[in-house]
């Protein structure tokens, strides 16, 4: 029969550095025990008390030998699983001249797919979907960009109108001689007699459904 000293933890830490253990750390040390089931912990009363049985330890190392003894059984039955299963695999493709013209030919396959997926993501931001998405994610937000981006280009496309009639009248003053030759070649550049400045057109919202019916 054995005699079991219970000890609280100040007394522990007055006799940690007795066995080279400073007494800031005993607490750490004793919750490390106590955590590894080698030492146990139990409130009495108002104090809590730590103790050890001489016959913890050996349980614990026969427990920790029963569990490493189960360990290697499972992967000594896994690693024999994988060699089985790893001859299984080997079945079949063994080397061969018909097995390296499949693999060529799966290799060539294999980049021009990637070459094709690299080439369609430059694509990506006309994909209808996108811009489905695009839509109905900013809603009128996007209205009132469109409507600024018409608004820009069509007064962008109007100063370069007036700035053909100020220049065909310059023309016309400095070179009067040479009227037919100017208006011909006006009429090569595109510039006829119905050549006018722009009306804006009316901004109609856009929205998933008219994208959908455009497709």
């Amino acid at each position: 029969m054995h005699f079991v000293y219970k000890f609280q933890l100040k007394e522990l830490e007055k006799l940690g550095p007795r066995k080279g253990v400073i007494s800031q750390s005993v607490k750490d040390v004793v919750q490390t025990l106590v955590d590894d089931d080698l030492v146990s912990k139990d409130k009495i009363g108002t104090s809590v008390y730590f103790w050890s049985l001489p016959s913890c330890a050996g349980n614990q190392l026969r427990n920790m030998s029963k569990k490493l003894q189960s360990d290697l059984e499972i992967s000594k039955k896994r690693h024999i699983e994988l060699v089985e299963q790893c001859e299984s695999l080997k079945k079949g493709r063994e080397d061969s001249d018909a097995r390296e013209e499949a693999l060529s030919e799966f290799k060539a396959i294999e980049q021009k797919y990637n070459n094709l997926k690299e080439e369609l993501g430059q694509y990506a931001d006309n994909d209808p979907a996108t811009f489905e998405a695009m839509i109905t994610k900013f809603g009128k937000f996007y209205d009132l960009i469109l409507e600024e981006a018409i608004k820009v280009s069509h007064e962008a496309a109007n100063r370069w109108t007036d700035n053909i009639f100020t220049l065909r009248q310059w023309c016309s003053n400095n070179f009067p001689q040479a009227k037919e030759q100017l208006e011909q070649l006006y009429n090569e550049a595109g510039i006829t007699e119905d050549f006018d400045y722009l009306e804006l057109p009316a901004v109609t919202p856009v929205t998933v459904k008219q994208v959908k019916a455009d497709e």
